[in-house]
């Protein structure tokens, strides 16, 4: 029987699963990982009434799944417990499981009962609710690319493209917008486009992008940036599960493979103005100042948000030239070689495309970002200088990245304390400058390929 003390939408989904007999609390942390505690369904209701408790350290564990004491969560604070609290609404069925399940998606407390402020999707809410309180809405579409990869790894460890389903041969060659790869790889398609139906999840395209088993699939925009980035956590989830119940692995690392394309998150962005008017809205011969502004700001904050957009090593590596990846942070109409995107649209559907995020970035911090950038360019109403037409590389001085600068950047950054607060900038500053450190302590193979001999 359905739990009286249930939100009226995630009642009705639960009445909806009537053998459902466990659900996933999740809650994301910095890293855009899933975290948290799988209960029977008998418990449900006190969840609701009670909240459950969850380390407080969970938000900013790294990459590996460790405490990072230098956040000031651990130890210091004796590894504390927080009240985490269902998302009202976001009761979801897990589809492809083998006995029904669902999800359901959790908001920590701080210590005294409010929202803890560096949690990711609270700090993307707090930017939606400054565009808010000047009258705006942002609209948000969120577009991801991954890797469908064998789910055996080879010998030394490392991943190899899938084998294509109707040949049985390995992808080798690059197809982008090949028809027969979304033919070939229907069984996987139609099942995410079955699960993301189950889970009310607004994907509306796929296609086979510039890479070996490479696909991107489209969210629909949504008038509420934190749902958009909600629906982009639950498709990785559908994608990943889909693909490892085919014998397949999904892969979002930026880039996996060395001689083919990265992957990419794309935030597709316009704002409204209180009368549901596009401040976009323009022609290209004759680019509104909003709009010019909007780009303006997003330039002037990139080098501060840098690690938000490319939060891990492997990030640095997808930052090479030719390979529709923003080398710097130019802007152009219908153009896929600049940072900031103005794609072909009637006048009243204008928006910005902002190309710079690796598909390895938190989509909530990425999003917060974003807007955080437009946001600043409206107040300050910087020149984004001319848009680039043709290709950008011959144009532009190629930016060179480096992780460590992006995390001195990142720390010593006014803006980012300014805007998303000093509490977020140091636990996740202290994040990345720990999986760094221990990145670089590791002897890779390649140490031993070049130094083992050779000196």
């Amino acid at each position: 029987m359905t739990q009286p003390s249930l939100p009226p939408a995630d009642a009705a989904t639960l009445a909806q699963m009537p053998e459902c007999s466990a659900i996933d609390l999740i809650l994301p942390d910095m890293n855009g990982l899933l975290r948290g505690k799988r209960i029977t369904r008998d418990a449900l209701e006190k969840v609701y009434a009670d909240g459950v408790c969850l380390p407080m350290s969970l938000i900013a564990t790294d990459i590996t799944g460790n405490t990072v004491e230098e956040t000031g969560l651990g130890y210091d604070i004796g590894d504390e417990d927080r009240i985490c609290r269902p998302v009202p609404g976001s009761l979801r069925p897990l589809p492809w499981q083998a006995r029904p399940m669902a999800q359901l998606l959790l908001a920590m407390e701080d210590a005294k009962g409010g929202m803890f402020a560096a949690n990711p999707r609270e700090v993307l809410k707090r930017m939606v609710q400054r565009f808010a309180e000047r009258g705006l809405t942002p609209v948000v579409a969120v577009e991801l690319e991954f890797y469908l990869l064998d789910g055996e790894l080879d010998a030394s460890g490392r991943p190899t493209t899938s084998r294509n389903p109707a040949t049985g041969e390995r992808n080798t060659t690059t197809q982008v917008y090949y028809l027969q790869d979304l033919n070939d790889y229907q069984r996987f398609t139609d099942a995410v486009a079955d699960a993301c139906a189950a889970q009310n999840i607004p994907a509306d395209t796929a296609v086979a992008e510039y890479a070996p088993g490479q696909f991107e699939i489209n969210l629909k925009h949504r008038d509420d940036a934190v749902l958009a980035c909600d629906d982009a956590l639950y498709l990785k989830r559908v994608i990943k599960s889909v693909a490892e119940q085919q014998g397949m692995i999904a892969s979002f690392m930026a880039k996996p493979f060395v001689d083919q394309a990265g992957s990419g998150t794309h935030i597709h962005v316009s704002v409204l103005d209180r009368d549901g008017n596009n401040i976009f809205a323009c022609t290209e011969d004759a680019p509104a100042d909003t709009l010019r502004h909007a780009i303006g700001g997003l330039q002037q904050v990139s080098r501060d948000c840098m690690l938000l957009f490319a939060p891990h090593a492997n990030s640095y590596r997808r930052f090479v030239l030719n390979a529709f990846v923003p080398l710097n942070d130019c802007w152009g109409f219908n153009n896929r070689t600049v940072a900031m995107r103005i794609p072909h649209s009637n006048q009243a559907n204008v928006r910005v495309e902002h190309r710079i995020a690796g598909a390895d970035a938190n989509p909530y911090l990425v999003t917060a970002a974003v807007l955080a950038g437009i946001l600043h360019g409206l107040d300050t109403k910087p020149d984004p200088g001319p848009p680039i037409i043709g290709n950008a590389y011959e144009q532009t001085e190629p930016r060179t990245l480096f992780w460590r600068d992006t995390i001195t950047d990142f720390m010593a950054s006014d803006f980012i304390a300014q805007t998303f607060g000093n509490d977020f900038r140091h636990i996740y500053g202290q994040q990345k400058l720990k999986e760094m450190r221990s990145f670089y302590r590791e002897v890779t193979d390649l140490d031993y390929a070049w130094y083992l001999r050779a000196v």
